[in-house]
């Protein structure tokens, strides 16, 4: 597992342990070279990018009791593949971002700048 650390160089925050997320399933947006998606941002979903990520091919709300995976709602908070993330910001979808909870990985392929306006977590 790559260190963790967030967006800022600080200690990865908890995105969220209800519905449990992250690569690893630690609650963390943790990544590794295994991390082929990198999941690292961590949003906060609405049903907009629920919808648009349904029609992309990613249905995130349906229940998936095989895998553990209780389909998510509005509200909830995810650590989302940062090339997903990105393509939605492009097409106007774009969920809000909770950087001390983004891996500093994720800057590898969206811009701080990006992420700073979506943020619900700046001061």
């Amino acid at each position: 597992m790559d260190e963790s650390n967030n967006v800022f160089g600080e200690a990865l925050e908890t995105c969220s342990e209800k519905p449990i997320t992250g690569f690893f399933r630690d609650g963390c947006c943790n990544t590794s070279e295994e991390d082929l998606g990198s999941h690292t941002v961590c949003v906060e979903v609405t049903e907009d990018f629920l919808e648009y990520s349904r029609f992309r091919g990613n249905d995130l709300t349906t229940p998936m009791p095989d895998y553990g995976f209780p389909g998510l709602e509005p509200g909830d908070r995810w650590c989302l593949c940062a090339a997903r993330w990105l393509e939605a910001y492009h097409q106007g979808m774009a969920p809000r971002v909770l950087l001390r909870r983004t891996h500093q990985k994720a800057l590898d392929i969206v811009p701080m700048e990006l992420l700073r306006e979506y943020a619900l977590d700046l001061n």
